[in-house]
């Protein structure tokens, strides 16, 4: 499911100001269209995962780079396994 960004805003549980400092990290990437910004579920849990790092568990900023490169990372390899297994 896409959403736009009030919507996005709402089931996040963020405010813009935190939106938009996470977007200028990358630690949000949503899809661009003509028509638009589109966040999706996946999205959502990103910044709900986010949130937690820092407010659950006092990750800082640094922190939570790297925790998010090392999740992309395992997803990718999640992916690649899947696709060789698929191969084979």
């Amino acid at each position: 499911m896409t959403m736009n960004k009030q919507d996005f805003l709402s089931r996040a549980g963020l405010q813009v100001q935190t939106l938009e400092l996470w977007l200028e990290q990358r630690w949000l990437i949503p899809e661009q269209t003509s028509a638009g910004t589109n966040f999706s579920d996946m999205d959502v849990a990103r910044a709900r995962l986010i949130r937690d790092l820092k407010d659950d568990f006092g990750v800082n900023d640094a922190g939570v780079d790297v925790i998010l490169h090392l999740l992309d990372q395992l997803h990718g390899l999640r992916r690649a396994f899947d696709q060789l297994h698929r191969d084979i």
